[in-house]
């Protein structure tokens, strides 16, 4: 399941790094030097949110299976 939640990436200039967020699991995020390395990091990051949440007893949502919206 861990494989199937939106990543999006982008560069901060102020972190000097690409940036990978996870919406649909709140705060989860990681970063990178390059874009491989911050999807990489972003997979071990849902990894540890999804199993953190578990270990806890927190509810875990599905991934929509579809392009997120953003106004």
């Amino acid at each position: 399941m861990d494989k199937y939640y939106e990543i999006i990436i982008y560069w901060s200039n102020e972190d000097n790094a690409f940036v990978a967020e996870v919406p649909e699991l709140p705060g989860c995020m990681a970063h990178g030097k390059s874009y491989e390395k911050a999807l990489t990091n972003a997979k071990s990051a849902i990894t540890l949110w999804v199993n953190t949440a578990k270990e806890f007893n927190e509810p875990v949502p599905l991934p929509k299976g579809r392009r997120l919206m953003f106004a």
